[in-house]
């Protein structure tokens, strides 16, 4: 477990016990698999360093690598799971994950596995429990470990720290939820290769497993969404009920904390609006599908109908001719068959012509138009 000592100016990481008593908060920074290879010690060193308590579901929670997106409060402490993206190589491929890497989808989609991150929120120290291959928490560690080089060979150490635990805790979940705004791009080229895929008429679309598969990912990260941003709801609520504005000071403080808050929530509103919009437009391209495939059959049923149309007729005379009477006009004249055979071909012509001005063939004959 590392151990930042954070200041107004500096970050100590891991320092002597003659240099903790400088730190304006703590940050104490912990895997999934430190805490559960030993739990109760885990927590006992916890109170050591801070004084405070953790409840035992609340432990539980932390350690559960399924659990959604939540917000929950104690007496000494608040809590916090968000569920980050676990980006190429973070993690390994959970047992509910694995089935979705044999599904045949995107590998837009495929990035879509997360992994939670427990915050547990203290007057004087923040308590992160996240997976060993995190990258958001790796960079805000390598920053915070940078900024301490900086300071002290400069006295211009470059960005802020983070004024308290609350501030350093907003700061990491506005980079998580930054992950997610970066995947739109690929979705939406996604999307655009489905479409096309569509409503393509050179070839018959058949991968529709692929396509539902899709449609539950996109499912899924609404879901996703919802979940955070009501978790980031009641931390915004609880700011606003439990901070004191009654100085100046309290107030400019209370004031960040809801700034940054409506920022990550607004971040998280429009990755969920921009995946609804996806869902909605991945919808109506199956729509457009299934309705030029209905426009196309209609065709085809009209050009059969046409056909069908013209040798009725011709079938009615040719049956009539078929018939075993001995004695039938034109059957025994020189010139029967080519007097039949015209008055089919003028019989064909007249129906071609009335087609032509009920505009039964007009759709086919403006296509072959537009072709030329």
């Amino acid at each position: 477990m590392d151990i930042f000592h954070i200041t107004d100016h500096q970050v100590l990481l891991n320092p002597a016990t003659s240099q903790q008593a400088q730190a304006t908060f703590l940050w104490l920074n912990t895997t999934h698999d430190d805490v559960g290879a030993n739990p109760e010690a885990w927590r006992a060193e916890v109170e050591r360093i801070t004084g405070i308590h953790l409840y035992d579901l609340h432990l539980a929670d932390a350690l559960n690598l399924s659990h959604p997106s939540y917000f929950d409060n104690a007496h000494d402490y608040e809590m916090l799971v968000f569920r980050k993206l676990a980006l190429n190589g973070e993690t390994s491929v959970a047992p509910e994950n694995a089935e979705q890497q044999k599904r045949k989808i995107p590998a837009a989609l495929n990035k879509l596995v997360t992994q939670p991150v427990a915050f547990f929120l203290l007057d004087n120290a923040l308590i992160t429990v996240r997976d060993a291959k995190s990258r958001t928490i790796e960079t805000a560690r390598q920053k915070l470990l940078h900024h301490r080089q900086k300071a002290e060979s400069s006295p211009h150490a470059g960005s802020r720290l983070p004024a308290s635990p609350a501030d350093l805790m907003l700061r990491l979940l506005n980079a998580m939820v930054d992950q997610y705004l970066e995947l739109r791009q690929p979705l939406t080229q996604q999307l655009d290769r489905w479409q096309h895929a569509l409503l393509d008429p050179r070839r018959p679309f058949n991968n529709w497993m692929a396509l539902l598969d899709s449609r539950l990912e996109l499912r899924k990260l609404d879901n996703l969404c919802e979940e955070q941003h009501d978790a980031l709801q009641e931390l915004r609520d609880h700011i606003v009920d439990t901070h004191d504005g009654s100085n100046d000071d309290h107030g400019r403080a209370k004031d960040l904390l809801l700034v940054r808050t409506n920022d990550v929530m607004e971040h998280i509103s429009r990755v969920l609006n921009h995946a609804r919009r996806l869902e909605a437009a991945l919808e109506s391209a199956v729509q457009i599908h299934f309705s030029a495939m209905a426009h196309r059959t209609s065709e085809i049923m009209r050009t059969l109908t046409v056909i069908t149309a013209l040798f009725m007729p011709l079938t009615l005379i040719t049956g009539i001719f078929g018939m075993n009477f001995e004695i039938m006009p034109l059957l025994k004249h020189p010139a029967g068959f080519w007097i039949a055979m015209g008055s089919m071909a003028i019989i064909v012509l007249l129906l071609l012509i009335y087609f032509r001005s009920q505009r039964y063939l007009e759709d086919r004959a403006r296509k072959r138009y537009s072709q030329k």
